[in-house]
């Protein structure tokens, strides 16, 4: 959270001839500076970011959105194909329905062991199917897993 000062900072830097990139992120909506006086009943004081109005019009805004189910199914297709995995339809769908219920980074994460599950398993053309990518899931948990495990054991672990 930056206050006024941080923001005067900012602009003033953003003036000079060698002018660095900035690159901000923010989902604060109407919301009040750091360290500024703010009141509920002055709507004054409250800036669209917690970012000054001279600063937020030099800005470049892009929204951002979580993926559809099909862009991930396409994503993954092609990290597939980038890879040079052959995925089956089953395999392809779990996948991309981890993607969309845990995050995208997790379900590309899940192709390399579930490819050397498949080799493992003896499949001539290398094939993951559907059980690879559920014996992977078994193996490597996400983040939300990991956490639930550690509140049902007090704390301490998987061990």
């Amino acid at each position: 959270m930056l206050d006024l000062e941080s923001f005067t900072y900012l602009s003033r830097a953003l003036e000079s001839s060698i002018s660095p990139i900035v690159i901000l992120a923010s989902n604060r909506g109407l919301t009040s500076i750091h360290n500024t006086p703010s009141s509920p009943a002055d709507p004054s004081l409250l800036f669209a970011h917690g970012i000054p109005p001279d600063l937020l019009s030099r800005l470049l805004i892009v929204p951002t959105h979580p993926y559809t189910a099909p862009e991930i199914t396409t994503i993954v297709s092609l990290r597939a194909k980038t890879e040079g995995l052959t995925l089956s339809d089953g395999a392809l769908q779990r996948i991309a329905q981890k993607g969309a219920d845990v995050s995208l980074r997790y379900a590309l994460q899940l192709l390399a062991p579930a490819s050397v599950l498949a080799r493992v398993a003896g499949r001539t053309a290398g094939e993951v199917e559907s059980a690879d990518v559920e014996e992977a899931e078994g193996l490597f948990i996400d983040a939300g897993r990991s956490a639930d495990v550690l509140r049902a054991n007090g704390g301490k672990g998987f061990l």
